[in-house]
């Protein structure tokens, strides 16, 4: 057996593992609206596409819009949840990690904010169960918004338009419960249908080229789609970073808080350097790379996933095979094209 089918096999059972472990237990219903599809020769897991509408309130949708570009919900009007997930740079900010208030610098890569909605936890670490629990978070981080309901409350008292908005809604003024709920509204409609690879999963055998085909293909062979499926390709389950290597200690710099993953939410020895696996969706729209922002380019988080989480070094015609099937999964919002 060569070293090469050696690693994958035990990449298969990593992922098995994985799979049994988290999938079952971890993945959320998905929305009614989708269309479920079983690729057999891609993956034995459900992938859907994209759906191409959601029945959410018209009104929550457009008051959680206004909100998520108001800077009053930051300590000194300075910084909105628009400014590290920008609607026109695919729902982040393309930096390493995130710049909030007072320009102060964060510990984490901004996740895309686009079809987060589909995301079974949000946060890299998964502290917040809900959409609707993840909105508070930048506005009481003391690096992110420095601010708190009572504060914000009080300044947006003073907007009489806003408050008709909320009364027409609930019939009552804002909360920081119902700042939370509309922006969450808000949130799930940045869906991008219509990717080639959503095309393709509902019958068009023409969407994809045969470079992508050939990386879609790939993909499940080599194991990725033990982590990465479902609608998101991604977003429905936590795993180790670094399963078949130890990428801390060969990234170049000390392990931060940050790189401890889910053990800083449980405590629990077995989740450092447990993530939740990111959506693959528009990640070509969407680097850096990682928790920690230090991949800057797709052929290069490929082979660096490839290192870490299956113990394989790629040739680099399938590294261009992933990186076109990875670029297919680029979506449209509001009908344009990211």
């Amino acid at each position: 057996m060569t070293a090469r089918w050696f690693a994958l096999g035990m990449a298969g059972l990593a992922g098995t593992i994985l799979f049994a472990g988290w999938w079952w237990s971890r993945l959320p219903a998905p929305p009614a609206q989708a269309e479920a599809f079983f690729v057999p020769e891609a993956t034995d897991a459900p992938v859907t596409p994209i759906p191409r509408a959601l029945n959410l309130d018209a009104r929550k949708v457009a008051l959680g819009a206004r909100l998520f570009q108001d800077r009053r919900l930051s300590a000194d009007d300075s910084t909105a949840c628009v400014d590290c997930h920008r609607l026109d740079a695919a729902g982040q900010d393309s930096r390493a990690v995130a710049i909030g208030l007072r320009a102060q610098r964060g510990t984490m890569n901004s996740p895309t904010v686009f079809n987060s909605g589909f995301n079974f936890r949000q946060f890299w670490d998964g502290r917040a169960a809900t959409l609707e629990e993840q909105a508070a978070g930048p506005v009481h981080n003391p690096i992110e918004m420095g601010s708190n309901w009572p504060q914000v409350l009080a300044k947006l008292a003073q907007d009489e338009a806003l408050m008709k908005e909320f009364r027409v809604i609930w019939g009552q003024g804002p909360s920081g419960e119902r700042i939370q709920e509309a922006i969450a509204v808000f949130e799930r409609s940045l869906t991008t249908p219509d990717a080639a690879f959503d095309r393709y999963l509902r019958g068009d055998a023409q969407a994809l080229g045969e470079e992508a085909l050939a990386g879609w293909r790939l993909f499940h062979d080599l194991g990725c789609s033990a982590c990465h499926q479902g609608v998101n390709l991604g977003g429905n389950l936590y795993a180790n970073l670094g399963v078949m290597g130890d990428y801390f200690a060969e990234r170049g710099r000390p392990v931060q808080k940050s790189d401890l993953g889910r053990y800083n939410v449980t405590g629990l020895v077995t989740d450092r350097h447990v993530f939740k696996v990111p959506t693959l969706r528009n990640v070509a729209r969407t680097a850096p790379y990682f928790h920690d922002g230090s991949i800057e380019r797709l052929d290069e988080a490929v082979r660096t996933m490839a290192r870490y989480q299956l113990g394989l070094q790629l040739a680099d015609a399938e590294v261009r095979r992933l990186t076109a099937f990875l670029e297919s999964l680029t979506g449209r919002h509001a009908g344009q094209p990211l």
